[in-house]
């Protein structure tokens, strides 16, 4: 099947690049966006499905739904990559295309880590936090600890956000008193591109007694001992250990041949890879900015001006400025914002927007319209 554009991936760049083609060419597009799964769920509803707060129905928003003029969705795992030929088999379909955007994101590879699969529990994928909820409806207090197993890794915030969300919910059930919770992570400050969020963050953990050991490398699990090993000898004790998996790029695009050093090489204004007519955008790409689907997403608006640019010649580019909102939950409905800008600076910066019920809102707010661009007509 011959296709104009082919998006592999339909989180947040494939889908915010296919509703911007959309709204440039309407039923002209001629956009095939491929993903295996039923539908897209947002990296925080994965703490609304943790803590029970909303079903996976509830979070979903399911790809057979999407209405986009000139986008065909197809629900297929995708078999193989040729990036020269710009041709993509699936487990249905052969496709080649004029343009190939690469955005099928990172996986996650529990086993790297010795003991963790046998001894903890992860939160980062919407079965783990599922699972995950099952667990704490049985945990009787005690302490635990979260940790960051290697980097890079999705959603910066996440881990403080997951610490600081449990303490309420062992709070709210009366478990806190006989329970402690500590912070494992490889970073010396929560959030390094924004001092005054590290700052907030911080004072948010003091004021409910939440440990920050930063500058931790984690090498090992051991789960009979229920230990978590640290690099420089020291170990964390723990009776419920919650861990951010490392990270890393779909086999099919190790296969490919598109990675190298773990991951896609692009040109940072326009995520160009070194094959002529292929893209790749978010998470699965080395580009310098971090993981996270709010960079997935302003990539995407830099890629569709491109593409719209060429094909128009309307000398409208926008390249890749690395910028990104992202929204941290700190507890009792409070919500902060860092406002990062990785490329447009002479380094990266995040000024920081406090906590309040108004950007909980805004969050929310957030979700509603990115549902309305992507699957809508």
């Amino acid at each position: 099947m011959d296709t104009n554009t082919l998006i592999l991936g339909a989180g947040f760049g494939g889908l915010e690049l296919a509703s911007r083609l959309s709204d440039a060419f309407g039923p002209d597009a001629g956009v095939t966006l491929i993903d295996q799964n039923e539908g897209f769920v947002f990296g925080f509803s994965k703490f609304e499905l943790m803590f029970g707060r909303a079903t996976l129905d509830e979070v979903m928003h399911r790809y057979a739904e999407l209405v986009k003029p000139g986008v065909a969705f197809r629900r297929e795992r995708i078999l193989s990559i040729d990036p020269a030929a710009r041709r993509v088999v699936t487990d249905r379909e052969t496709y080649e295309a004029q343009t190939l955007v690469v955005a099928l994101g990172a996986e996650y590879d529990p086993g790297a880590t010795p003991g963790f699969v046998e001894g903890g529990h992860e939160f980062y994928s919407v079965p783990g936090a599922i699972a995950l909820h099952d667990v704490l409806l049985g945990f009787e207090g005690g302490a635990v600890v979260i940790g960051v197993l290697g980097q890079p890794f999705k959603c910066p915030p996440a881990p403080c956000e997951a610490a600081m969300l449990l303490e309420e919910w062992l709070t709210k059930r009366g478990q806190r008193e006989r329970s402690s919770v500590t912070l494992v992570h490889p970073w010396g400050t929560p959030v390094p591109p924004s001092p005054d969020g590290s700052v907030a963050i911080r004072q948010r953990f003091e004021e409910r007694g939440i440990t920050f050991l930063g500058d931790r490398t984690i090498t090992h699990i051991d789960p009979a001992a229920k230990t978590v090993h640290i690099a420089d000898g020291s170990t964390v004790p723990y009776d419920l250990f919650l861990g951010i998996p490392i990270h890393r790029v779909p086999a099919v695009v190790v296969e490919s041949g598109l990675a190298e050093d773990g991951w896609i090489p692009v040109d940072k204004t326009n995520l160009a890879t070194r094959f002529p007519g292929v893209y790749a955008l978010g998470d699965v790409t080395s580009a310098p900015v971090p993981k996270a689907g709010v960079f997935a997403e302003s990539a995407a608006r830099a890629l569709a001006s491109y593409l719209i640019d060429q094909a128009k010649q309307t000398a409208d580019f926008r390249p890749f400025d690395g910028s990104g909102s992202c929204y941290v939950e700190f507890g009792g409905g409070l919500v902060g914002r860092v406002d990062a800008d990785f490329l447009t600076g002479p380094q990266p910066r995040g000024p920081f927007v406090a906590p309040s019920e108004e950007l909980a809102r805004e969050k929310a707010g957030f979700a509603t319209t990115r549902d309305r661009r992507w699957f809508r007509a």
